[in-house]
């Protein structure tokens, strides 16, 4: 197995961050407590509001102690319009570096430049490549969304339906992601620029592939999907789950339909819940991508260049994602605690 950089922070670390903080501009704030870095402090603003953010959210905490600089990381829990809050909020106050995961991409591009005017700005997770933005530090979706289709393949050789489900499809990391398991599932060759609509029904390579139903981070949506899905398509053979907390949402819903192992379920991100299903056999696997080292690479970066560092020639500095499977989940798992303690 490869070795993974990973980190998890558990349930009550999660609630702190929740309840440090959900009033605007920021839905959660998580400070490193160290001295100011040159030029202004850092900021780490995420997407959303999940546990997949709480684990970037110690690396942020742990980059912060390691470099001795001030960065803080930001939770928007009303989605677009409390992100740009959180931007403009953090620009009056003068911080120097912002590390951004747009959840827009191309309705912010213009939020995005005036930002890279009073600050250096980097993206993370999703980027906005069209922006002024210095660089992108996350992986690559289409492949790690292809990664996610090799294992609903694995769990059904023989092809069957299947459903997917998402938070966002505006984010340029969902886009890419759900693409890349489309056209693994479906056998297609790899072309990260097209986009299938995602109410068409889709065929091929013995799939069929029903439909993406989005839910806007919205969790009791979330959950309504997965079973309304199970209710409508008696016959439906994998869920996959693309967001962090997807998975862990599909799984309720399947207990309560009693289809849990009838109904295959492939998720993405490490979720708690998931990778106990990976553990039991109730999830057949997942692609974990590594946020405590989005946390970390960002503050790291964003500290290199207040302090007058030049920008590396490669604008994308690739984390790879990698595949969970009950073989090494176990592994995997240590791996987040062990990152997590030396986190604290």
């Amino acid at each position: 197995m490869k070795h993974l950089h990973r980190s998890l922070l558990g349930a009550a670390a999660l609630a702190s961050l929740l309840l440090n903080g959900c009033d605007k501009p920021a839905a959660s704030k998580e400070s490193g407590g160290a001295p100011s870095a040159k030029g202004g402090k850092i900021a780490f603003v995420t997407n959303g509001v999940a546990s997949f953010w709480t684990i970037a959210a110690a690396g942020v905490k742990a980059a912060s102690r390691d470099l001795k600089v001030d960065a803080e990381t930001y939770m928007p829990a009303e989605g677009i319009g409390d992100q740009k809050r959180i931007i403009e909020d953090l620009l009056t106050r003068g911080v120097g570096g912002i590390a951004l995961s747009p959840i827009d991409p191309v309705n912010q591009t213009e939020l995005i430049n005036t930002a890279a005017k009073r600050a250096k700005v980097i993206t993370h997770d999703s980027d906005a490549p069209q922006s002024e933005r210095l660089l992108y530090i996350g992986m690559d979706n289409y492949k790690a969304g292809r990664l996610c289709g090799d294992l609903v393949r694995e769990a059904l050789p023989k092809g069957g339906s299947v459903m997917l489900f998402i938070g966002r499809l505006e984010q340029d990391n969902s886009k890419r992601r759900r693409q890349g398991v489309i056209d693994a599932i479906l056998g297609r060759p790899e072309n990260s620029n097209h986009f299938d609509n995602p109410s068409e029904v889709l065929e091929g390579n013995g799939f069929k592939i029903l439909g993406t139903l989005t839910d806007q981070f919205d969790r009791a949506k979330a959950k309504a999907n997965a079973e309304d899905a199970i209710a409508k398509y008696p016959d439906l053979s994998c869920m996959v789950g693309l967001f962090a907390y997807n998975p862990p949402l599909i799984l309720e819903a399947l207990a309560q339909a009693r289809k849990l192992g009838t109904v295959k379920l492939v998720g993405f991100d490490e979720d708690d819940a998931t990778l106990d299903g990976i553990a039991k056999g109730t999830v057949v696997g997942t692609v974990v991508q590594d946020p405590y080292m989005y946390g970390y690479k960002s503050v790291e970066m964003l500290s290199g260049l207040l302090a007058g560092k030049a920008l590396p020639e490669q604008r994308f500095i690739d984390i790879p994602a990698h595949q969970i499977r009950k073989d090494n989940v176990e592994a995997f798992q240590k791996e987040l605690k062990a990152r997590m303690g030396s986190a604290k």
